[in-house]
């Protein structure tokens, strides 16, 4: 066994002996203290082998946010497999693809809410049936769980700080979403870079409010895991559940953006809960009367230029306070190069692609050789994005070289759109712009050119897309047209932007790139 590996089910280990009694995870009426959650890892993990999964298997999560998905991603380290917790808000053929594609030993999936439609992904799935499926929220786990007795040994397998962990599905740049493996190395290292920055200690307590199927909300959790903090975890992020996490467990921070902050208001309008523990203003008059200012650096320079596969974060806007460069500069985990089309280094004003390499890049994507291959080339990782250095050493991201619109903190690539809405037998051609939301920061608007002589209106379009990817995904908007613009193949973006009102697109870029 290495003597220099560190994995996140290590971290663990030290937690439940240096600090036993502390609290690690709170969910509700559920409270583990460091000792009681590695007891309960322990267990985890012999179930899981006892499911037949192996070193290099994936374990795979379909529901909301739970303390259940923390343990079974630190029981999957313990035994040396790969954990992936799926984005919920998926429809059937979306689900159906991932559970496909993962071909996991063990599904652990929710009822509530979202069980109709995993079932749905079940069926059509071709590899469901080869798969154990574990049902976390009527019981079923719980009952698994008990099947190992208390007092199992801690299985500790042989698995490096290198090892691919975690398992993050990144969205469609070619109409297929690929899954990021992120090694205990990269979750280690950017949780304690950014502990100390957002002033996450053993005391922060943590609001699991985003869902953890997003980097977004995973580098705060896991700073807080890293620091011996506190996570809170709610299902998902309705009003009421948050304000009663926030006044049971005295919440420190979490991942609270425009509409939640919304949902919060309404829930507290007759100031049923106490939220002073809360730090974070977010512009709302009275959600900010009822919190505190967030005096940590990260609260003040929040942001920075990343992507999943970096682990969320490669420059941070705290590291440029006052530079040129919109973006910040490159965190110390990693180096940050913008190259030209033959991988040549370009000067400080000029815009190339974005290249990282070091501790926090991922291993590659799961079952992806020759793409992997391809963005892992010269030993950098390339990130399909556009960027640049400013003369003072300060750094700019400009934007996706494959167009991305951005919906709250969900990315949408339009050929996923467009390919979905191409399905319907009416529908000849189309192309998706994002166009301003003062909410949401953009809306989907599809332009559509009909088949000859069929007949379909907006309503439908949009029912069909809902009914086949992630609500979020759909078009809001629908215009008809008689052709869509191009230059040469392609398709001339900037003309339907200049036609049809398009902007806020990610980068601050008032039209696409």
């Amino acid at each position: 066994m290495s003597t220099a590996r560190r994995t996140l089910a290590d971290v663990l280990r030290t937690h439940a002996i240096s600090r036993p009694d502390a609290v690690a995870f709170a969910d509700g009426d559920v409270e583990l203290t460091w000792r009681a959650a590695n007891a309960r890892v322990d267990r985890l993990a012999h179930a899981l082998m006892q499911a037949g999964v192996e070193r290099d298997d994936r374990v795979l999560w379909l529901g909301q946010n739970s303390f259940r998905l923390q343990e079974m991603l630190l029981a999957s380290c313990k035994v040396g497999a790969m954990f992936c917790p799926a984005n919920w808000r998926q429809q059937e053929a979306e689900l159906a693809f991932v559970i496909d594609d993962l071909t996991p030993k063990v599904v652990i999936w929710q009822e509530e809410e979202v069980g109709p439609t995993v079932a749905a992904g079940r069926d059509a799935s071709t590899h469901a049936g080869a798969a154990r499926w574990i049902c976390h929220d009527t019981g079923d786990y719980e009952e698994w769980l008990n099947e190992i007795p208390a007092g199992v040994p801690d299985p500790d397998a042989d698995v490096g700080h290198a090892f691919p962990l975690l398992l993050i599905y990144t969205a469609a740049f070619e109409g297929r979403p690929n899954a990021a493996m992120l090694s205990s190395r990269a979750l280690i290292a950017q949780g304690l870079l950014m502990a100390p920055w957002s002033g996450i200690d053993a005391d922060y307590v943590f609001l699991n409010s985003g869902p953890l199927f997003h980097i977004g909300t995973f580098m705060p959790n896991l700073s807080t895991f890293a620091s011996g903090g506190t996570n809170v975890f709610v299902r998902r992020s309705d009003g009421e559940a948050l304000c009663e996490a926030i006044a049971q467990h005295r919440c420190t921070g979490g991942f609270v953006v425009g509409p939640m902050v919304d949902a919060i208001v309404t829930a507290n309008a007759a100031n049923r809960y106490d939220l002073s523990s809360f730090r974070g203003k977010r512009g709302n008059p009275t959600f900010d009367a009822w919190v505190q200012r967030d005096d940590s650096v990260w609260g003040r320079h929040a942001g920075g230029y990343g992507q999943t596969e970096v682990m969320g974060m490669a420059t941070f806007n705290l590291l440029g306070v006052g530079g040129i460069g919109t973006h910040g500069r490159p965190s110390p985990l990693v180096d940050v190069r913008v190259v030209d089309e033959d991988d040549n280094e370009l000067p400080a004003g000029e815009t190339g692609e974005i290249i990282v390499r070091g501790l926090t890049v991922m291993c590659g994507y799961w079952n992806r050789f020759e793409l992997s291959e391809f963005r892992a080339r010269n030993d950098w990782h390339h990130t399909n994005d556009l960027g640049r250095f400013e003369t003072d050493g300060t750094f700019t991201f400009v934007g996706p070289k494959t167009r991305m619109l951005k919906s709250a903190a969900e990315n949408i690539y339009p050929v996923e759109v467009e390919n979905c809405l191409k399905e319907h037998p009416a529908v000849a051609d189309c192309a998706v712009i994002g166009v301003p939301d003062d909410t949401w920061v953009q809306a989907v608007k599809a332009i559509v050119v009909l088949q000859v002589g069929a007949q379909v209106d907006a309503d439908e379009l949009i029912a069909h897309a809902r009914a086949r990817i992630a609500s979020y995904k759909k078009p809001r908007y629908i215009e008809f047209t008689d052709a869509i613009p191009r230059r040469g193949f392609a398709v001339d973006y900037d003309a339907l932007d200049a036609r049809y009102g398009g902007g806020n697109y990610p980068g601050g870029t008032t039209r696409s790139a």
